[in-house]
């Protein structure tokens, strides 16, 4: 058996932002934790129906939580504000963001303040739509600049206490993809089994390689069932009926099963592994040099195996 990482996951169960709140990490005051920057520079703006006359300043929020705010002042007569909020992975071309819609801006709610938490990590920009007539207003992106030139180590420090927990409970944490190789076909079981919980269905493939290099693609639902097993370890079954292929396998990994697994948002992972995570993490960061403990280098953390120890598979491969 062999199992290899195909896709690493894109989320880790705790945020930098987060992690920072937790080790008290910042730059000071208030005032040294955030910047402003002007997207659409306050002003009146004249009427243009689309959102490629009034286009504001693109705004790097890559590692930074970002509000963005819409000061509306006096609109025109019946006039009317629609103001959204586009990213980009460059700078140059902006697509829109999900639920960055504004509230309508009308006479009847200008003179007024709306504000927007921006959950992504790329280049933000705001543009707007004028109708009927003038309107004031202009939009502002204030980014929380708790940075420190640690940043790095800190993001090392999440990956890593995310994947030692993973270690410990020998669970995919968040959203992954693996290849797991078998030499042979369970010769005695009607099923084999996945590793590392919460398996996503349906299964990328299940494909073997005969001594020719012939690779056949089983098809599901057909050739096997796919037992997801809530966030234990997940199972390909045979139905009813049904037997393994019966073929002389290819010298090297002849079975590969690709899988998706892991929870799907940060959310949904337990307190308590999140807890394990802090704990882990805080100590890699407050301890870069190792602890050594009555001369031996100390390694164990009670309470983090106490968080875990429910969480653990004991499943075997």
């Amino acid at each position: 058996m062999r199992i290899e990482l195909v896709t690493a996951p894109v989320l880790e169960p705790i945020t930098l932002a987060d992690f920072k709140i937790h080790a008290k990490v910042d730059s000071g005051s208030f005032t040294d934790n955030i910047d402003e920057s002007q997207s659409l520079v306050p002003g009146s703006y004249a009427i243009a129906n689309n959102y490629t006359t009034h286009v504001g300043t693109g705004i790097d929020v890559l590692g930074y939580s970002a509000l963005v705010i819409l000061n509306s002042g006096t609109n025109g007569s019946n006039g009317t504000v629609d103001v959204k909020i586009q990213e980009s992975d460059d700078n140059i071309t902006f697509t829109d963001w999900a639920g960055g819609a504004f509230t309508q801006v009308t006479t009847a709610n200008d003179n007024a303040i709306q504000e927007k938490a921006y959950t992504g990590s790329k280049y933000i920009r705001t543009v707007a739509k004028v109708l009927v007539a003038a309107c004031v207003f202009g939009t502002t992106v204030i980014r929380r600049t708790a940075t420190t030139i640690e940043d790095d180590l800190l993001n090392a420090d999440i990956i890593t206490s995310r994947e030692h927990v993973e270690d410990i409970t020998q669970r995919a944490l968040l959203t992954q993809t693996w290849d797991y190789y078998l030499d042979e076909f369970p010769s005695d079981e009607d099923y084999y089994m996945l590793p590392f919980g919460n398996l996503q269905s349906p299964v990328t493939h299940v494909k073997y390689t005969d001594s020719d290099g012939v690779i056949t693609t089983m098809t599901v639902n057909t050739d096997y069932i796919v037992e997801t097993n809530g966030d234990q370890c997940g199972r390909i079954v045979l139905p009813y009926g049904k037997t393994w292929p019966s073929f002389t396998a290819y010298p090297s990994h002849p079975i590969v099963t690709r899988f998706v697994c892991g929870w799907t948002t940060r959310a949904l992972v337990p307190y308590k592994i999140k807890a394990a995570c802090y704990l882990i993490a805080s100590d890699l960061y407050s301890n870069r040099e190792g602890q050594i403990v009555g001369g031996f280098q100390y390694q164990e953390n009670k309470t983090v195996k106490k968080l875990l120890a429910s969480s653990v598979l004991w499943d075997e491969f």
